[in-house]
């Protein structure tokens, strides 16, 4: 992954020289639980050490990776380097030090998709009574508040979490079992012994490879985080337009929104995480594409991994730390929600009004046609649906326009409470018990 998102401390867990100690990790563990090595063996074993340089220069005599490793690491320990990689394969040793560097990854991800919940929580609770647009096909619906919006997105976030744990807890396992993964030089209790100083569990079956669906799994719920955190860039980036204006990103002292126009604030960390989002989800194809191998085991997936493990992990880092920036620091403009509301002349209160003719007793569909009539005519003439209201009641309405009766029309609509009618608290009455249950989570 290019440095441009990449954390410091992601770069070292997939750096070469961090693959490798991972891979020396596995190696001495199994040496320390084998019969053969003396103690001046093991001692020789434990002080071996390796260059990145000199298993690629190994590597250009053997054209294989681990036996270049090996070769450099059993030549560093003296006589004692013969016990090195004794009964093992190399998927024994790369996919148990693999699992040793997720693991690491996941105790560096998932403290901050943690505190993404308790962010989206905070900002929730904040704007428990903060009145804006619900909006559904793009188009207002009813009042809802901003407040209810962030705990959806809270919970959302909440269960990335619980299948990032899910998927980062299912990889930690390792194989020691040999070449076909028949403990054909082993046992599995030689490999339980191993992985237990590992801190992993054993693959039930491995065949030779750990199985790749569970590196598919741990794929596939980074892809959902990074769908969860592409949601609410979208929502971020739709109501930071200048018609809506109802959000804004943070802006740092001295940031320029356009090299050309100078009022300018894009949402460009919103569209970054958007962008970075479709990455994800390719990559998690090729993560199932890498489930089916060969009978006991090709290396068609190897290559692909090199490339989206640390792409996804280091990528999903970088988002969630992104959108944890635009939670904290987003200008939430209440007063314009507030003013949106106003943008269909009344028309969103018409849900409202409809429920108050039928329970005049007028039937529902006659109901909402006079509702359906009278909601377009406040957007075409911007003049308020209640003062509409207030004329149907006195004339009766326009018969020839809807094919109702004047008396039909005109009699349901008067006496109609339009205090009632016209009251934002309906919509609001729930709010403090929905955003309450963030309490469950955060």
């Amino acid at each position: 992954m290019i440095d441009r998102y990449t954390r410091a401390e992601l770069r070292e867990i997939w750096s070469d020289h961090a693959r490798f100690e991972a891979m020396r990790e596995v190696e001495v563990a199994a040496c320390e639980e084998m019969e053969g090595p003396t103690p001046d063996d093991l001692d020789a074993i434990r002080k071996a050490t390796f260059t990145v340089a000199a298993i690629a220069e190994r590597e250009r005599t053997t054209e294989h990776d681990v036996a270049a490793f090996v070769d450099v690491l059993a030549a560093s320990a003296g006589p004692g380097g013969r016990w090195i990689h004794y009964g093992l394969t190399s998927s024994d040793v790369l996919d148990t030090g693999l699992a040793l560097q997720l693991r690491r990854v996941g105790e560096l991800l998932l403290p901050d998709a943690r505190e993404l919940v308790r962010a989206l929580a905070e900002r929730a609770r904040e704007h428990v009574h903060t009145l804006c647009a619900g909006r559904t096909h793009g188009i207002h619906a009813e009042p809802t508040t901003f407040g209810i919006k962030l705990a959806g997105f809270a919970f959302e976030a909440h269960r990335n979490v619980e299948r990032l744990e899910r998927a980062f807890a299912q990889i930690s396992v390792g194989a020691i079992s040999g070449a076909v993964g028949t403990y054909s030089t082993s046992s599995p209790e030689f490999e339980a012994r191993v992985l237990a100083r590992l801190g992993l569990a054993a693959e039930p079956i491995s065949t030779q490879v750990v199985p790749r669906d569970r590196h598919a799994e741990l794929l596939q719920a980074i892809a959902l985080a990074g769908a969860g955190l592409e949601r609410f860039a979208v929502e971020l980036r739709h109501l930071a337009r200048t018609e809506v204006s109802e959000l804004r990103e943070p802006f740092s002292e001295g940031q320029k929104g356009s090299s050309a126009m100078p009022h300018k604030r894009n949402p460009i960390k919103a569209e970054q995480v958007a962008g970075l989002a479709r990455v994800l989800r390719g990559n998690a194809i090729a993560a199932l594409e890498d489930v089916a191998l060969w009978h006991e085991r090709d290396i068609s997936h190897s290559s692909v991994e090199r490339i989206i493990l640390p792409d996804s992990t280091t990528l999903l880092d970088h988002m969630q730390r992104r959108v944890l920036g635009l939670v904290r620091g987003m200008f939430v403009d209440a007063e314009r929600m507030r003013a949106n509301l106003e943008l269909t002349y009344g028309a969103l209160f018409s849900q409202r009004m409809l429920l108050a003719l039928v329970e005049r007793g007028l039937g529902r569909d006659d109901a909402y046609r006079i509702v359906q009539r009278l909601a377009q005519r406040a957007l075409d003439t911007r003049v308020h649906l209640r003062e509409l209201l207030a004329v149907e009641g006195e004339t009766g309405g326009d018969a020839r326009e809807t094919g109702d009766t004047v008396a039909e029309a005109g009699g349901a609509v008067a006496g109609l409470d339009l205090d009632a009618i016209f009251d934002y608290g309906p919509y609001i009455r729930y709010a403090d018990e929905i955003v309450a249950r963030l309490d469950e989570i955060a």
